[in-house]
């Protein structure tokens, strides 16, 4: 169920653009919206008066008749705004000064300042979008790549809302079946057919599953894929870091061990954000500091989605490292400007110094990274709340089917599949709380 203590029958303003920009626009929605905006805007006729989605030219004006600024005002009436409630957008010449005096204008007359995600949270509540959505409007807000606008956006339209829908209707249809059964108890009938009802289970298991699934490649679109730059000291690690990102971040030396201590740099590579991690040179050694950095290679190993791992091409030895299943691995020789013979079958041949084979390694990398699932239109879980809901819809849909399995009565497979379905409405906000609504919209910008 939706928990929810909200105060939504205030009317609320805030800032919703940047400061800084040649313009501002200020956003108030509550009841009480166009009434604080007619107090404050002198144009041709007055906003209450108005229809819907229109334009008003005019200024803005004080008690005293001062004029604070020419502005354009969008006027939306509800329910049809984003928020369902009377709206208006104003906008303004993006000086600091005029958009403070707006605002206390507007608060003068009666508006309360915005918190954090305000203006969603109320969209959400007033049906306008699942929390699922309304959790993707921040992330297009975040997205710095252009495959983490595209995740975003992809959830923000309703395509993962639309397959959560799915399941979870599916579901109740069978749940309803059990639960039937109960009300006939005395009579013995059977009206959700137990192989088929099984087999249904685990279908959507399957699809639960599958969803889980691409988190792994959901969650590196969203935050950068992770590139572990490992191997032994003196290799060209950090010079390859410096080549890669095309700017001196990492500080180069001819001396081993330099690298004490990880470093990271990112770039974007045919749309996608990548997050390289130059490390301290694997060896063994007896001095503390440097032993303190290759312990932490060893973690940025196993936080990579993609290890790559690179040897002197005067040396082209590589030591054999542990990886699971779903990370990338990618041999590269460097400073083949050194030697006469630069062919491997194993390894890319690179001089990150001159830049030889650097354009092959950024085509590698990217192929390494399959967006195939999100061209195809699939879903892609990129959210760690959502994948975390996955996960025990999973694990309370293996309880169901081990229940059927062992005939457990059927007010407990019913409890089962409950569980599924509670564990999938959190995720779109059929089941909620206000503690868990408050955690989601706080990391919101305000104004939005």
């Amino acid at each position: 169920m939706l928990i929810n203590t909200l105060d939504t029958s205030t009317t609320i303003v805030a800032p919703a653009t940047a400061p800084g920009g040649a313009v501002m626009v200020v956003r108030m929605c509550g009841p009480e919206a166009i009434a604080i905006a007619d107090n404050m805007f002198c144009g041709k006729g007055r906003l209450c008066d108005a229809k819907g989605y229109t334009l008003h030219y005019g200024t803005i004006v004080d008690a005293q008749d001062n004029t604070i600024d020419d502005v354009i005002v969008a006027l939306f009436r509800a329910p049809h705004s984003y928020t369902g409630d009377d709206s208006v957008e104003i906008t303004l010449h993006g000086s600091e000064y005029i958009t403070t005096e707006v605002l206390r204008l507007a608060i003068s007359y009666g508006a309360t300042m915005a918190s954090p995600g305000e203006f969603t949270r109320r969209a959400f509540l007033a049906g306008k979008m699942d929390l699922s959505r309304a959790e993707a409007v921040a992330d297009i807000i975040a997205s710095d790549s252009q495959w983490s606008h595209i995740v975003a956006t992809t959830q923000m339209r309703g395509g993962y809302s639309a397959k959560l829908a799915e399941l979870r209707s599916e579901l109740l249809r069978l749940c309803s079946l059990l639960e039937l059964e109960l009300d006939f108890s005395e009579e013995d009938v059977e009206f959700a057919d137990r192989k088929t009802l099984y087999n249904t289970l685990e279908e959507i298991d399957k699809q639960i599953t599958s969803l889980t699934s691409s988190f792994t490649l959901g969650n590196a679109l969203k935050n950068g894929v992770n590139v572990a730059i490992i191997g032994e000291p003196n290799v060209g690690k950090s010079t390859l870091l410096n080549t890669l990102i095309e700017e001196d971040r990492a500080m180069v030396s001819d001396v081993a061990g330099t690298t004490r201590d990880t470093i990271e740099a990112t770039t974007t590579i045919d749309g996608i954000r990548y997050r390289f991690v130059d490390t301290a040179g694997l060896r063994d050694t007896d001095d503390a500091l440097e032993k303190m950095g290759i312990s932490r290679t060893h973690k940025a190993i196993e936080q990579a989605h993609i290890v790559l791992h690179v040897a002197s091409a005067d040396n082209p030895y590589f030591e054999e490292v542990e990886l699971l299943d779903t990370q990338s691995y990618i041999r590269v020789v460097n400073k083949v400007d050194k030697i006469e013979d630069t062919q491997s079958e194993e390894a890319l041949m690179i001089s990150a110094k001159h830049g030889i084979g650097i354009d092959e390694l950024r085509a590698t990398l990217r192929l390494k990274t399959d967006t195939s699932q999100l061209r195809a239109g699939s879903v892609v879980v990129s959210n760690m709340r959502h994948y975390e809901a996955l996960c025990h819809a999973h694990e309370a849909m293996i309880d169901a089917m081990r229940a059927m399995a062992m005939g457990i009565p059927t007010d407990l497979l019913s409890e089962d599949i409950r569980r599924v379905i509670n564990h999938l409405g959190e995720i779109t906000g059929e089941i909620t709380s206000d503690d868990i609504l408050h955690t989601i919209f706080s990391r919101f910008c305000i104004g939005k």
